[in-house]
């Protein structure tokens, strides 16, 4: 572990994972982002005879992976569409001659009859399947390609195959067992819980000028910015720009070799926000990205639990802020029920879409609702979210919610919540008198409340499945089940109380913010050399060292390879190869 990782021992259940896998045993491994998965599947190939084959869905996580792991020296390969035919021979001549420790493929190539046969021919030390959730129909990224993959255990009989993923709630970690055909692979679950990450959710009213005030709490540092469509992702990032931000914009749509070249910006330098669709971000290894924003609500809580995980890789204080409205509720519904899925697919999806909007309405601890829905149940408040921060105010909200029920019975459950607001208002528009509706018994009974706070009632009766949006209707609003005991008043009811935008209070002290004057010098002197570095290879510079890295040579100050050994992430290949680099940085730095 310390001679190839640098690291000077194992986080939680590695080294049990690593030990039943090298014993031939299979695993399905949960582990959040930034908890070591790779380390689990990585270590048993070295230590296993023959290659370790990676299952990994995309041509970038594989580049990265790769460049890592030459960096520690080990000897990696990819195989993917990216390479040309003299690449793609090379690495199939190294696979056949031994001399490969971890191969990475895409699924799709994996299962085809000539790679197949490949394998047949040379030793294999594991497979492992990364990202597994991409296997499962219930999963937020389904890839039908993984289905193929079950056969692997039958075609190599005794070669122990581990599943992993950072994101898989109770129903999809079956799927992941059953489809992979694992039945008795031992299950390792890991807490879903990133302590280091501080979560805000906020109402959605100026989503820029929100994001802006976001964005000035986290000057200089890197960070992504998620938006719903490939129009608001461009008109962001040139608003941003506009301001003075360095944001690049990243969707499926740009030409491929722009969506690279902002790709490897973001991945390589500092101080980028990348604005982009959930086109980007699977796998991403950036350990820095100090924040992940939201401007549109995603499709569910395990997406939002799996972006919200880029943030904060290396374990240092980072932020999240998602806004939504009422439109983001309207508008994920309808995209499920417009969707072609299967009945029972759009179900669960829709349950998965709940789940979201329960965190985002609740008064409770925002980290709890996430991790219940997970099957976790910390013993207390976490004190690490907007709502722990600063307490949520509710009040009851019965009457409210009876009289905007009403509103919607006598309007014919027709109309949609601008409608339905004027009625209570009492606002005489042509439509409400052309309907006939300023002659209701609800017309004007509720001025006790403004525009905005019945906007946030119809939200939060919405939320709460007590109220339904019929999308094939133009988004009019109408009664459920759970309306009856709310109009007989035999049930009450408790809305939370909007506010205004939280002011983060998020612990935003990095080990590097508490360098003193001196230490930070030397710091900056490792920074410029290992970016001098990192463009000499065309890497990105967190493949070379972690900041964590050079913060504690910048502490320790080693003076011999023999004293670097000791550092964190200086393993015996980085020291032989930049060893000689850093103590001359180091000693540069601490000559000022």
């Amino acid at each position: 572990m310390h001679v190839v990782f640098g690291h000077g021992g194992f986080r939680g259940q590695q080294a049990e994972i690593v030990s039943h896998v090298i014993a031939g045993g299979d695993a399905i491994v949960l582990m959040p982002t930034g908890g070591g998965k790779s380390v689990c599947y990585q270590l048993p190939a070295l230590a296993r005879p023959g290659v370790g084959i990676v299952v990994s869905p995309l041509i970038a996580l594989m580049r990265n992976q790769v460049e890592a792991l030459r960096q520690l020296g080990v000897r990696a390969a990819a195989l993917n569409s990216s390479l040309d035919a003299a690449e793609r021979s090379r690495v199939r001549a190294d696979l056949r001659g031994g001399r490969l420790d971890l191969l990475y493929v895409a699924p799709e190539r994996l299962v085809s009859p000539d790679f197949l046969a490949l394998l047949d021919e040379v030793p294999i030390a594991l497979f492992a399947i990364d990202e597994a959730h991409c296997i499962s129909q219930w999963g937020h990224d389904f890839r039908p390609e993984y289905m193929q993959l079950a056969a692997l255990g039958t075609r190599f009989p005794g070669v122990p195959r581990i599943a992993l993923t950072a994101t898989a709630d109770p129903q999809t970690r079956e799927d992941i067992r059953r489809r992979l055909d694992l039945g008795v692979a031992r299950l390792f679950l890991a807490s879903f819980d990133r302590p280091n990450i501080f979560y805000n959710i906020a109402l959605k009213s100026e989503p820029k000028k929100q994001l802006l005030a976001f964005l000035k709490t986290h000057p200089g540092e890197s960070g992504i910015v998620y938006c719903l469509s490939r129009a608001t992702v461009e008109e962001t990032a040139a608003w941003l720009r506009a301001q003075g931000i360095n944001a690049l914009a990243y969707h499926a749509g740009l030409d491929a070799g722009m969506r690279n070249r902002h790709q490897d910006a973001f991945l390589a330098e500092d101080g980028i926000v990348l604005v982009a669709t959930i086109a980007f971000g699977m796998g991403i290894d950036k350990p820095d990205v100090r924040f992940v924003a939201h401007v549109d609500l995603p499709s569910s809580l395990e997406a939002f639990y799996q972006e919200t995980g880029r943030a904060g890789r290396d374990g240092q204080p980072a932020e999240t802020l998602l806004l939504y409205g009422l439109h983001d509720v309207t508008l994920r519904g309808r995209m499920i029920d417009q969707g072609d899925a299967p009945d029972e697919v759009k179900r669960v999806e829709r349950s998965k879409l709940d789940a979201l909007l329960g965190v985002c309405e609740t008064a409770a601890c925002r980290r709890r609702a996430i991790l219940a829905h997970f099957g976790e149940t910390p013993p207390v408040a976490c004190g690490h979210c907007d709502n722990c921060a600063t307490a949520v105010e509710t009040w009851d909200g019965t009457v409210a919610a009876r009289k905007a029920l009403s509103a919607m019975l006598r309007t014919g459950q027709r109309f949609g919540v601008g409608h339905l607001t004027d009625v209570l208002l009492g606002v005489a528009t042509e439509k409400i008198v052309r309907f006939g509706h300023d002659k209701l018994p609800t017309f004007g009974v509720g001025t006790e409340l403004d525009r905005k706070a019945w906007a946030s009632v119809f939200r939060q009766l919405v939320v709460g499945g007590i109220v339904a949006v019929d999308h094939a209707a133009f988004g009019a609003l109408c009664t459920t089940p759970l309306s009856g005991p709310i109009l007989r008043g035999t049930e009450t009811l408790r809305f939370r109380r909007d506010r205004p935008n939280p002011k983060s209070t998020a612990l935003k002290t990095t080990d590097r913010a508490a360098l003193d004057p001196a230490t930070e010098t030397i710091f900056e002197a490792l920074r410029a050399r290992r970016k001098h570095l990192a463009l000499e290879q065309g890497v990105p510079a967190y493949v070379i060292f972690h900041d964590s890295t050079l913060v504690a040579l910048a502490r320790s100050r080693p003076r011999s390879r023999a004293e670097l050994e000791a550092i964190p992430g200086m393993g015996r290949s980085k020291i032989e190869r930049y060893g000689d680099e850093v103590l001359a940085a180091l000693a540069q730095g601490t000559a000022k």
